[in-house]
């Protein structure tokens, strides 16, 4: 799923291809991508782009008549900046918004469709689409620490919620931790102020290094390539790989879709944590450090 960094590149080079310019046609190739009825999606036709936001995860396009699009790609949405009345082609097209100069085009990979439209009216509408997360930009330590511990979660999970933190998902929340190193299960409640003082300054630095590298890339060209896998990234999607920063190969706990990276040796005191399919598996054999795992593959 795109996060605050990948939003952020997307808006900047959204913005001066599309801010001033009118919008000329909305083309809908999906039924079930529209989540709005009133206003109608004709209304933003006609009318120029006066800014961009980011809302969460969510972009929003605001035009004249204090109208929004707002986009939610979800997790295989993504944007392509196309010439302008490019055709709607194939399953993965969902929309197109036609400009003087170009049309951006909305894909999604997969067959269950997720992303989402919605055109709403003012600003407490386009509020109310916000899950309510903090902006670590505009936090200071104390509030970020006050939103994480309003419930006792392990740290995947606090800062992965968008009610928690505004425009953090499965990827940067690896990269931030392995910052900090910081165990992804630890408590909330369970945190040193030391411990506290890391983890804000390594979710500020770490989403500042990502904004300026894809702001630079978008600088060079529309992001056609979003991905959550990039190979600069510390332990994000490199399991089995070593980590850059003490050579200790990478480790994951998978669940569901999703699996978490870490780095045992630096995050838990040479601690494996247990993977949910694995253990189950093993049960009592599952292996609860480094040279245990090692010496369970030798077998």
């Amino acid at each position: 799923m795109p996060e605050l960094p990948d939003i952020a590149a997307y808006i900047s080079a959204l913005e001066p291809r599309i801010v001033g310019q009118p919008v000329v046609k909305v083309r809908l190739s999906s039924p079930f991508l529209l989540r709005s009825v009133q206003p109608p999606i004709s209304a933003v036709e006609g009318n120029i782009v006066r800014q961009l936001r980011r809302v969460g995860k969510r972009i929003a396009i605001g035009v004249d008549g204090d109208l929004w699009l707002v986009l939610h790609l979800m997790i295989a949405g993504r944007l392509h900046w196309k010439a302008s009345g490019a055709k709607l082609a194939g399953r993965r097209s969902l929309a197109a918004f036609d400009f003087p100069d170009g049309s951006l085009l909305l894909t999604e990979a997969g067959t269950k469709h997720r992303a989402s439209l919605y055109v709403v009216s003012g600003e407490d509408a386009l509020r109310s689409m916000d899950p309510g997360g903090i902006d670590v930009f505009a936090a200071d330590l104390g509030s970020f620490r006050e939103a994480l511990t309003a419930e006792n979660r392990t740290l995947k999970r606090a800062l992965t919620d968008p009610r928690i933190v505004s425009g953090i998902g499965n990827a940067y929340s690896d990269e931030i931790l392995w910052a900090a190193q910081l165990s992804p299960i630890t408590l909330t409640h369970k945190l040193e102020q030391h411990e506290w003082e890391r983890l804000f300054a390594a979710t500020r630095e770490t989403l500042q290094l990502w904004i300026d590298r894809l702001g630079a890339e978008a600088l060079a060209g529309f992001p056609e390539k979003v991905t959550a896998f990039r190979k600069e990234m510390a332990v994000h999607g490199r399991y089995g790989q070593v980590c850059p920063r003490c050579g200790e190969k990478i480790q994951r706990i998978r669940y569901a879709d999703n699996e978490t990276n870490y780095c045992a040796r630096c995050q838990t005191g040479g601690r494996v944590l247990a993977d949910r399919s694995l253990s189950r598996l093993l049960r009592s054999d599952w292996p609860r450090t480094l040279d245990e795992l090692e010496a369970l593959k030798r077998k």
